[in-house]
């Protein structure tokens, strides 16, 4: 069997790229609690000055194009990451329900992008813990799939609150309407730190134990997750 691609590096700079992502999360959401303020205050009758609006919309816009920017970034790396952890492991196990090149693309096919990724990682974890246990090799206990769930909800939540964000506040022009985009704005910021701890979670995890199908026996026959030795031969 070949070794393992590395790994490694791609899984530290994901990692990196999505605590970037996190404190921008933060960022995001104190901007958007003071435009909630300040909306709030103008509906409650304030006067507020024009210095004042076009210091906050200035704000909110440099804020949101660095964070969309982050979140481009970080998602490229987490996908090459991901690819590259489907591809090691169809080294050491054959038929695997998809190709590797499905554990990049299947995130920007409609319809498909709503299952699919989820479909795989459980498959990297589900298949990677089989080989692991077969062959008696230890890994940590938290090596298991009780958090993909969890990830994927908070991943198609996020998703959705992002797309009633955007198509939203293309329309919003009445100080309702605009606290409303920000309210939601907010809730897309609480649903996305989580979100960023957890991703950062299930990338370490797996990187932890993918290093170990390197020492798989050579010569094992390795199908659908189940490993069988191949018997010895009787020299005699």
């Amino acid at each position: 069997m070949e070794n393992l691609k590395p790994n490694e590096q791609r899984a530290k700079t994901a990692i990196l790229l999505i605590w970037i992502a996190l404190a921008f999360e933060v960022i995001s959401l104190i901007s958007a609690y003071f435009q909630y303020d300040l909306l709030d205050s103008a509906a409650n009758g304030a006067e507020i000055t024009q210095e004042t609006a076009s210091a906050n919309d200035t704000r909110e816009q440099i804020i949101g194009i660095l964070s969309l920017i982050v979140s481009l970034v970080s998602g490229i790396t987490f996908i090459q990451w991901f690819r590259r952890a489907y591809f090691n492991l169809h080294l050491k196990v054959e038929h695997l329900a998809h190709s590797e090149g499905w554990a990049a693309g299947c995130w920007f096919v409609p319809i498909l992008s709503l299952y699919r990724p989820y479909q795989i990682m459980k498959e990297l974890y589900s298949e990677t813990k089989d080989l692991l246990v077969k062959k008696d090799l230890s890994f940590k206990e938290t090596f298991s799939q009780a958090s993909l769930g969890i990830w994927w909800t908070l991943w198609i939540s996020n998703n959705i609150i992002g797309q009633f964000i955007f198509r939203y506040s293309m329309r919003a022009e009445t100080i309702h309407e605009l606290t409303v985009s920000t309210i939601a704005s907010m809730i897309g910021n609480i649903i996305g730190i989580p979100l960023a701890i957890i991703t950062i979670k299930v990338i370490k995890d797996y990187s932890n134990v993918e290093p170990l199908l390197n020492e798989l026996v050579e010569g094992a026959d390795i199908k659908k997750g189940e490993v069988t030795p191949i018997p010895p031969v009787d020299l005699a």
